[in-house]
Parts: structure tokens; sequence; C-alpha cells
């Protein structure tokens, strides 16, 4: 983030850019912060002006930093505070939470205008003591002003200031998922999972040592300064910029944890149709019952310790002829599939039902569907395969099975959702369902695209009948 006017030093033998993909890494998440409806207690925020360094014209104070029920947003406004004529934010996890090495990222949706710069970053935990740039610095993404493009940088002390960064072409102001993997060799940057920089840390002419010590996580947005420049436009305020989560992964030699998850069926976080009963399965306490075709429960910061394979397990009931469950991720932007329901003879007559999903590490709002109603959940029991328990001798194992041909983007949305499927939907008729299960729009698709401006924040189901009444389902949040 901190940027200065010293000529920078480039070193050819710390350059270690080369055309070999990335190799697939397995890391374990150990720690995150997803900003679902609050900020955790582990980050600290600035408060002041004075430029920080690079002739901003901002004021950090908390009050910029707010939480939707999915995002943390930081929004620029144009306001007179403590001498200057903008405020901000900028948050820190400086002596709560430092990390040396692993893979840091953040999924992050950035605001366009001249002179805004938001940034997604780090420094050396040391920089109390040796200042900065002996602490060192790395950028995991900078983006400035109106640009196409994003940037990953890292800054040390080599007789003075130096700095070696590149950039990637992207769209900022859609989601994407900034990430570095930070090693005892290198460093490297990546936009959804695309490596396009990278630095040889491990040694050579100059000096890397500053990579070898731990480092704690800052985001902020800042308004004008040395790099963006000094003219803002202010049409463009308020800007916000929007942060999923930020998560951090690290390398271990702990065999990664083999024990199995369970969720109770009827501790969802929000749900749409469902009703709760009696449950008379071992263990009593409630069911979800009365699940209808459309119905979905959610259940938030689930998480999946490791990249890789997961059995997933349902305990379940049908009174009438079964159905079909399927499982997603993230309001739906992640489809694992789905397994049919068998008829059990008796909405308190319990069968296990299984699937077999791939999961990269990471910790998840998780989905239950009903692709097809008619049956009652008990619990949901997710396990790493090879610790995955023998299910009860009726349990019905389906192979997972493609979900209905609709996908819809961005997810989240913000003012526009685009609906992509191979069917023909001239003729076909739209509804917009809320958590509670309220019909808050409807009508008729036209060119792919529907409105959801007037839309509160939340998870919503998108429900579309074709004219020879195929009905397509699919789960979106905002």
């Amino acid at each position: 983030m901190k940027k200065t006017l010293t000529t920078l030093w480039r070193a050819a033998a710390f350059l270690a850019l080369c055309n070999v993909p990335a190799k697939a890494q397995t890391y374990q998440q150990v720690w995150a912060d997803e900003f679902n409806g609050s900020i955790s207690s582990n980050w600290v925020f600035e408060t002041g002006g004075g430029g920080w360094g690079n002739n901003e014209k901002q004021y950090y104070q908390r009050a910029n930093a707010t939480v939707n029920s999915t995002d943390l947003m930081i929004t620029a406004r144009r306001e007179n505070v403590g001498g200057m004529p903008y405020t901000s934010s900028r948050m820190k996890t400086q002596g709560l939470k430092q990390f040396t090495y692993g893979k840091i990222e953040a999924r992050m949706k950035l605001p366009l205008g001249q002179g805004l710069w938001p940034a997604f970053w780090m420094l050396g935990a040391n920089i109390g003591q040796v200042g900065w740039p002996a602490c060192g610095e790395i950028d995991v993404m900078e983006h400035i002003n109106a640009e196409n493009k994003v940037y990953g940088t890292v800054h040390w002390d080599s007789n003075g200031h130096a700095e070696y960064g590149g950039n990637i072409i992207t769209s900022p102001e859609n989601y994407h998922v900034y990430t570095v993997e930070w090693e005892p060799a290198y460093i490297r940057w990546f936009v959804d999972g695309v490596k396009y920089h990278e630095i040889n840390i491990s040694g050579g002419t100059g000096s890397t040592e500053e990579f070898q010590r731990p480092f704690f996580l800052l985001l902020n947005l800042a308004v004008a300064g040395n790099w963006p420049g000094q003219t803002v436009d202010e049409s463009k305020l308020p800007a916000t910029m929007f942060v999923d989560y930020v998560r951090v992964y690290q390398k271990t030699s702990t065999p990664p944890p083999t024990s199995s998850i369970t969720i109770q069926a009827e501790n969802y976080s929000a749900m749409s149709g469902v009703q709760l009963e009696g449950c008379s399965d071992t263990g009593g306490g409630q069911d979800v019952g009365w699940i209808d075709t459309n119905d979905w429960m959610a259940y938030n910061s689930i998480n999946f310790p490791t990249s890789g394979t997961y059995t997933i397990e349902y305990r379940v009931a049908s009174g009438a002829s079964g159905g079909r469950v399927s499982a997603d991720l993230n309001a739906g932007s992640i489809q694992l599939g789905s397994v049919a329901i068998p008829a059990t003879g008796g909405w308190q007559n319990w069968t296990t039902v299984s699937q077999t999903v791939n999961v990269n590490a990471g910790t998840y709002n998780f989905g239950v569907f009903a692709q097809a109603g008619g049956w009652n959940l008990n619990w949901i029991r997710i396990t790493k395969s090879g610790a995955a328990r023998t299910a009860a001798p009726e349990a019905a194992e389906v192979t997972a099975a493609p979900s209905k041909s609709l996908d819809v983007y961005p997810n989240p949305a913000t003012t526009q959702l685009n609906i992509q499927t191979e069917l023909d939907l001239s003729g076909s008729q739209y509804q917009i369902v809320d958590g509670r299960g309220k019909v808050v729009a409807s009508g008729t698709p036209r060119n792919g695209r529907l409105s959801v401006e007037s839309l509160k924040n939340g998870l919503y189901t998108l429900v579309i009948v074709t004219k020879d009444n195929q009905k397509l389902t699919r789960r979106f949040s905002k």
C-alpha cells in the first residue's frame, strides 16, 4: 500500500517469473473472517488523517466500516473530518493475528473512480521496532482509479526502499478471489486461481530476510495519494469496497482432522418454506418437516478443513413417494450435486442416504435444497474421505447427479441477475422467493436478465417455469 518517490531498485537475481504452472498445494485453514453479519474481534481500526506517508486525503475512522449479512463494506465519503476532505476506514490484525508463510486470500469487489485506492495487504509485525520498509510489505491486491487491472507487490529495504510488482488485467468491479502463496523460497500472486506474478525470496543479491518473519493483515480504501494522483472524481462518492471473506491457510505436518461434523437440521441460519416438529429418531429433539419442492435451508460457516473428497450423509424420512435433496455452497454459487430419497414408509421411519463430493478447503455457507419434496430431515453429517462412517444397512448411496440446467451470475448479485440455460425461455415466467417464502418479484425474463436492484440484501430462490411447464430453480444472494 505504501508508495514513495524513492528510486526503485530491481535485482535480477530476485526475479523468478517462469511459464511453469503453479503446482497444486494442500493447505489447512488456520484463520478466517467471513463477515457474515459482524466483524470479528481480531481487527483493530486506525484513526486519523495526515496523509499516511503517501499524501492521501482521507481521514480514517471506524464508522466507515460496516457489514451486511454477507460482506464487509468499507466506504469512502465526501465529508470533512479532522481537517481532511474525505473519510474512509483502515483495519488491521496487528497485535492480534500474525502469520509466517501460508496462503492468504480475500474475495473482494472494488469501486472504480479517479482517486480511489483499495488494498488488501500485509506488514511485518516488527514495524514498531525497525520501521518501514525494513519490516517488509506484501501487497496481496491493490487497485487505483478506474483501471481494469490489479497489482501485486512486495517492498523491502535494500540500502533504501526496493519494490518488485506485477499486474493482471481483470474486472475489479466484479467479485474476484485475490491470493498470495507465501513460502520460504517464493511469493506468488493469483486472481481466481490464475498465477500472474512471482518473486524468489530464498536469497541472492540484496536482503530478503524481511519475508521470513511474521506479518499482519490490513484492509483499507484510500482516497488520492502519490500513486493514484490528487484528483478525485467526487461523482463516484460514496464508494464502497466489498469484502466477502478473508482466509489464511498454512501447511502443517499434523494430519488433517478425520472426525465428522454433524449439523442438526433445525439449526439453520435461514430457510424457505419448512417447519419444525418433534422427532422420534435416536437422540430425539426436532426435525425439519413439511419439506416441499424448492424449499431450502442454509447453515452458516461450515468448515471444510482440507481440499478433497467428502461424504455428505442425510438422515431422512418420507411417508410419501420419496424425493431428491441437493447440496450447495455460498447460496448456490458452488453446486455439489444431488441424491435420491427413498420412500421409508412413514414420516418418522428414518434412513440415511449419502453422496460423495469434492470441495476445496475453506469455510462456506452450506445449503440444502429440495429438488423434489415430500421428506423430513433430522441431521446432515459431513466427513472427510478416509474417515467416513459406514451408513446404516438400509442406506441408499447414490452418485451425485447434476443439477438442473440453470445458472445465474453474478452471485452475489447487485443490480442485475443474468440467466444462463440451454432451454428456451420464451414464454416463461419467473418468481423470486425470499427466505420467508414470500414472492418478492415476478414476471417474464427478458433477454436473459432480471433486475434485482430493489431487493434487500439476503438469500433468494429464483423459480422459472417454461412454456412447456419445466421448472428450473437456483438460489442466489444479494
